[in-house]
């Protein structure tokens, strides 16, 4: 089996909580592989939300994500995206799968 692992910066404003979280997770489930995240010492599910809550990922904090199986790749990339992006828009800009911007539509406050 194939495992993956970058190193990520957070970049979101409020960090890898609420919204970002959600997504995330949302996002890691529709992979097959085993996804964790690895913070300073604490490793986490990647698919469950109490999990990645519990990392309190700030903005700036560098986190670990960690995949294995055969989507390992693709689910990296993903994930990526969502961790490093500055605010959820960027994220649907930048993404070229169709299940994240469907997520990110689902989660985006329209403006005035």
């Amino acid at each position: 089996m194939t495992t993956i692992e970058k190193k990520v910066v957070v970049k979101n404003r409020m960090g890898l909580h609420a919204r970002p979280a959600a997504l995330f997770v949302q996002a890691a489930n529709k992979f097959d592989s085993d996804i964790t995240v690895i913070k300073d010492d604490q490793e986490v599910n990647g698919k469950s939300i109490m999990g990645i809550l519990m990392l309190a990922a700030e903005k700036d904090s560098i986190i670990i994500i960690s995949a294995t199986g055969k989507d390992a790749q693709e689910a990296v990339v993903e994930l990526e995206k969502i961790a490093s992006a500055d605010d959820l828009d960027n994220i649907f800009r930048k993404s070229a799968s169709p299940f994240l911007r469907a997520a990110v539509s689902r989660h985006t406050i329209k403006r005035k």
